[in-house]
């Protein structure tokens, strides 16, 4: 089974630039997330969703980098059924006339 989590939209704190660290900016998630479901042993997707935009809104992370890295490991941990998952993070001002996006696959081992 697959789950799909597109556009989800949000304002936080993320970025190494000194305006990045006082303002919030838009940035945008997607989510999917392949797992294994058994006899309604399901992944509610309302509740990776609130996860998600806990987590960097509290996290205040620098990096997108660290971001996809702390926010794809704690999801693969959270939700065991998870088989695989693709995390990406875009800012969509960060650059006048561009979005700037970096995403990561991760495994469960």
């Amino acid at each position: 089974m697959t789950i799909h989590i597109e556009d989800l939209t949000f304002n936080c704190i993320i970025g190494i630039l000194e305006f990045e660290r006082t303002s919030s900016q838009e940035v945008v998630l997607d989510l999917k997330i392949d797992y294994d479901y058994q006899d309604n042993d399901f992944i509610n997707y309302a509740e990776v969703i609130t996860f998600l935009q806990q987590k960097m809104v509290k996290n205040k992370y620098e990096l997108l980098e660290t971001a996809l890295n702390e926010l794809g490991n704690q999801l693969i941990i959270e939700y065991p059924r998870t088989l695989k998952l693709t995390l990406k993070i875009t800012k969509t001002k960060i650059i006048k006339n561009a979005k700037v996006a970096l995403s990561k696959t991760f495994i469960k081992k």
